[in-house]
């Protein structure tokens, strides 16, 4: 990061800042705000929420804090950034947790009247970290937000449980000004809120006004910060949530396809925002049925798919093994749906508010019988739109299942998306049975190997399918051992030939050299950042993310071959190393596994990289 002094103004090329509290204290609201607002003021960002997985965890306890991270920059950004600028804590557990991310010489803005001998000691403090000397390597902020919010809003004579719900604000307010962004957005985003409540309004505007006025004080805060607007293409752009890119992605897919959309789905972390957002769309012609269970789900996907829509369900680990039943019906039955698996921590309930890569083996093989499917991948927030919009076209043109493997960290963290023009969008065209013509269930293109997709009650196409073996070209029921084998051939045949229509592999830097970076999904950002600074620094350094895992690119082993050495991270014990070992043995791959459910960060990765080559 570079960075010159200026009087009291630093200037930065990007910033990272993290506001962290007890649940209650709006943290996820106050992050996504000083997104927002900095995003209207030209700067590229990205974000990581980091809630806790307990419900209604005690008070003032390390359990309950919940973080909001975003990174902002005047270049693109392509992580949420490894060691903070900027910690706010609005209480002594949050300061506890959240200070192993901060740099050394970063600001600390804490809420001083949180810091009570009570909730020091649930933090597990044994003393008061203001006043023991720990904290001197940083530039500590001590602030009585309660007090001043309390007094800010006296003359509204509300009572302090409104000052208390208002902290959020007071310390949005001081952010704003630190880093020298208007609050306009902030205060369009109230009156759209709560435009039914003036007075909610009216205390949040006084609140947020005096934080900032407060943070203007010379003599309250010493530095400010300076990070200029990046410059970015022509567009209309919106900050948005992976989960939200998904669902228009299915949107614009379901428009380009000329089908209507259906999902079913069962609600589950960190998933559900998907459902929510796409139940917001019924004036596109968006069907949404929130099923009972995660089976009712997919197989009223299923259902939908059979009639002729883009079927889509949604999960995370757990309910992805529910589904693997009817994952194997809609193979056998060769129709289109997309499983979307938004993936956190397991195994079991596991971690659901981490985020983890470690469904991949369930996903590639998780399946009774030889079911092979269409695996993809996304790799940041914001182009989940462009995987979901593939997902879909691929299922369709291909009948065939899809599944899109998002995350936590993808699905609910964001990003700065320019929102494209439908039409720009690739073609997507269906193999539709036309009325009266000769029809056969099982009937292939000879190219794609996809059968014709034949809703019920058009004229002349009468026909069964079904989860028994079918009969190749009739789709009678076959218990023939021969057909069942050339229908098996013919179903991952069908797959394999999906790497025809997808693009081949790309690499980041030269395509010789000592090392390549392997990774996929929601790795791509740390490790192209490392990659690329070690490029900077004249290493034989390349980089190759995955976005199509089943099938691979079909030059994949031309660009492994290039290198020396191949190095495969990500957020698992090795599932896609080990997938490429079966998939391609004559290759030696080195591995870097991270299970904590956190991202990789910048610096582990480049003290990996140098370490392998380093050794003989």
């Amino acid at each position: 990061m570079n960075k010159t002094k200026v009087k009291d103004m630093i200037h930065m090329d990007d910033a990272v800042i993290k506001f962290a509290g007890d649940s209650g204290d709006g943290m996820q609201l106050t992050g996504t705000l000083f997104s927002e607002a900095a995003a209207v003021a030209g700067r590229d960002l990205a974000t990581f929420p980091d809630y806790p997985a307990e419900i209604r965890a005690p008070h003032n306890t390390i359990a309950g804090v919940s973080g909001f991270q975003v990174r902002i920059g005047h270049k693109k950004i392509h992580t949420t950034g490894d060691l903070c600028d900027v910690i706010v804590a609005m209480n002594p557990a949050s300061l506890r947790a959240n200070l192993k991310w901060a740099r050394k010489g970063a600001t600390i803005i804490v809420n001083k009247d949180a810091f009570e001998e009570k909730a020091i000691e649930k933090a597990g403090y044994k003393t008061n970290p203001l006043e023991d000397g720990s904290l001197v390597l940083y530039n500590v902020v001590e602030t009585p937000i309660s007090e001043l919010t309390k007094a800010s809003i006296a003359d509204l004579g509300h009572g302090p449980k409104v000052a208390d719900k208002s902290r959020n604000m007071f310390a949005l307010g001081m952010m704003l000004n630190i880093f020298n962004i208007s609050f306009d957005s902030t205060y369009s985003f109230l009156e759209k809120k709560f435009k039914s409540k003036p007075e909610i309004i009216e205390v949040n505007k006084k609140v947020l006004q005096a934080g900032y006025n407060y943070a203007e004080k010379a003599e309250v805060v010493e530095t400010k910060f300076e990070v200029p607007p990046a410059s970015m293409p022509k567009g209309r752009y919106r900050n948005i949530t992976g989960n939200v890119a998904t669902s228009w992605g299915f949107l614009a897919a379901s428009e380009r396809s000329g089908r209507s959309l259906f999902l079913g789905s069962y609600p589950i972390t960190p998933a559900t925002e998907i459902l929510m957002d796409l139940a917001k769309h019924k004036y596109l012609g968006a069907k949404v049925f929130q099923a009972e269970d995660e089976i009712a789900g997919i197989c009223s996907a299923i259902g939908a798919s059979y009639a002729g829509s883009l079927a889509i369900t949604t999960t995370s680990g757990p309910g992805l093994s529910l589904k693997s039943e009817a994952l194997g019906l809609a193979v056998m039955t060769e129709l289109p749906i997309v499983v979307v698996d938004v993936q956190r921590g397991g195994p079991s309930t596991g971690l659901p508010t981490k985020s983890e890569q470690s469904d991949l083996l369930q996903v590639l093989y998780g399946r009774n019988g030889e079911c092979p499917l269409i695996v993809i991948a996304a790799s940041s927030s914001a182009n989940c739109f462009d995987y979901a919009y593939m997902a879909a076209k691929l299922a369709m043109e291909h009948m065939t299942p899809v599944v899109l493997l998002t995350d936590g960290y993808l699905g609910n963290g964001s990003q700065l998306f320019k929102i494209p023009k439908v039409s720009d969008l690739p073609d997507i065209k269906p193999p539709l049975a036309e009325p009266n013509t000769p029809f056969k269930p099982y009937q292939r293109d000879p190219i794609t190997l996809a059968r014709k997709w034949a809703t019920p009650g058009t004229e002349g196409l009468r026909h069964r399918i079904g989860g028994l073996e079918k009969e190749n070209i009739t789709g009678s029921v076959s218990t023939d051992p021969l057909n069942h084998e050339l229908m098996v051939k013919l179903r991952q045949e069908k797959v394999d030939k999906v790497a025809d229509f997808i693009p081949e592999q790309s690499v980041t830097g030269d395509k010789t050299g000592d090392l390549l970076v392997v990774s996929w999904g929601s790795t791509e950002g740390s490790v192209l950042t490392a990659v690329q600074e070690m490029q900077k620094d004249g290493t034989r350094i390349s980089h190759a993310h995955f976005h199509y895992i089943m099938p691979l690119p079909k030059n994949t082993v031309d660009v492994f071959k290039g290198f020396k050495k191949i190095i495969v991270c990500e957020q698992n014990t090795g599932q896609f190393a080990g997938y490429l070992r079966i998939k391609y043995p004559q290759f030696t791959y080195d591995q870097f596994n991270k299970v904590q459910g956190l991202p990789f960060m910048v610096q582990e990765l480049k003290d990996k990289f140098n370490q392998i080559l380093e050794e003989k």
